[in-house]
């Protein structure tokens, strides 16, 4: 709107304050006719602008070009008959960069300055030396003024395209991270389908290694009780069969808790009412008085409550280490000992039962356990270590290693 109207009202304002002040400027009748020609040409030049259909921002070309120049001529005559007709040369540096190409807009507004000048000095031509001076000062002025106001637009209109390639990044990145989140949507999907299944391979070998603990075990110092009623009632011996019948009967009930325990996820029964150096003690104890072998157990380091997991892992893992020599081995001593040394806790299992090869592969039958592979499961699933030394004739020594992590109060 401003610069479609602006020129016309600002030509018009020229005009009254011309006549306002023409005695004082000391325009002549012949000033006069020219005034209202040149004003009936700035008019006619604004008005063949907005006929020739000129786009609210058009690009320059010739026709603006001619435009640009017969409207500072016209606006440095008037200018030069009444200072006052500024106001209308003034518009000149309000669109010489739309009209003008690059390499005339420099001069154009210099040009337009050359105008301004004139009027703020009182007037062209200038009046002697002072005049001037006093011109060629303000000159100056408003050339300095240019520069710097050319400065600050050429930087607002750099701000203005990197806050629009910004945003164009923005919006690219926007696309992007709403692509990534489509993806990590399915992703997650996925990862919660695998997590579920995970979970349940996982629960299964629990169980599968809780029922090996709890009612294999069980039911193999079950039958081994038995075997010795059967052999004392041969021998006539009751009291003894007696005494291996209530064992029997003893272990039956502890497996069958320990079973309840395990589908429900509990601890151990040993680990209770006691922490895991009693428990360890006691169970070692339970498994020397049943095989009638030499057990011994060691606590070294100071002992400290450890989680709950911590403690059931060490305690199954002496529980198969037991079982398995009590099957395998033939010992006639046997040693447990736990160790909390700085970040970690240990256990040992060593005897000196017959022994065997650790790198030989052993064969799977129907009656097979978890074993090794079991005890190794259990440690690495607390982030921990199981390592088995022996050899035949020579004993075995097992050796876990897990991370020393304190019971949460």
């Amino acid at each position: 709107m401003f610069h479609r109207w602006g020129p016309c009202t600002l030509l018009g304002f020229s005009l009254l304050m011309a006549v306002a002040t023409s005695d004082v400027v000391g325009m002549t009748r012949g000033d006069w006719y020219v005034t209202g020609a040149l004003t009936v040409t700035g008019y006619a030049l604004q008005l063949w602008r907005g006929a020739a259909g000129a786009p609210s921002r058009p690009a320059p070309s010739p026709a603006s070009i001619v435009h640009y120049a017969l409207r500072w001529a016209v606006g440095f005559v008037l200018t030069w008959l009444n200072p006052f007709f500024a106001f209308y040369a003034a518009v000149g540096y309000f669109d010489a960069e739309r009209l003008l190409p690059a390499r005339l807009v420099k001069p154009g507004l210099f040009v337009t300055a050359v105008t301004m000048a004139g009027s703020q000095s009182g007037g062209l031509p200038p009046d002697g030396e002072l005049g001037w001076g006093v011109f060629g000062g303000l000159l100056a002025v408003n050339v300095a003024l240019l520069t710097v106001f050319a400065h600050l637009a050429a930087q607002e209109e750099q701000r203005a395209r990197d806050a629009a390639a910004t945003i164009v990044e923005l919006e690219r990145t926007n696309a992007a991270l709403q692509q990534a989140m489509d993806e990590n949507a399915a992703l997650h999907a996925q990862l919660l389908l695998q997590a579920r299944e995970a979970g349940i391979a996982d629960e299964r070998r629990r169980l599968a290694a809780e029922i090996h603990d709890t009612i294999a075990q069980g039911l193999t110092g079950i039958i081994a009780q038995l075997q010795v009623v059967e052999n004392a009632q041969e021998n006539g011996d009751r009291a003894l069969a007696g005494q291996h019948l209530g064992r029997a009967a003893d272990l039956a009930r502890h497996s069958l808790g320990e079973a309840r325990r395990s589908v429900h996820n509990l601890s151990p029964s040993p680990l209770e009412h006691d922490r895991l150096p009693e428990a360890l003690k006691k169970t070692v104890a339970a498994w020397a008085e049943r095989t009638r072998t030499r057990a011994d157990f060691t606590v070294t380091g100071t002992a400290e409550h450890l989680h709950d997991e911590i403690e059931a892992t060490l305690l199954r893992i002496v529980q198969e280490a037991l079982s398995n020599t009590a099957r395998h081995a033939h010992a006639t001593r046997l040693g447990v000992t736990l160790s909390f040394m700085g970040d970690e806790a240990t256990l040992d299992v060593r005897d000196d039962g017959r022994g065997f090869d650790p790198l030989a592969t052993v064969k799977r039958t129907g009656s097979g356990g978890f074993g090794l592979d079991g005890m190794r499961a259990r440690a690495e699933r607390v982030a921990g270590s199981l390592t088995v030394e022996s050899e035949p004739g020579g004993g075995t020594a097992v050796s876990a290693r897990v991370p020393l992590v304190r019971h949460e109060h």
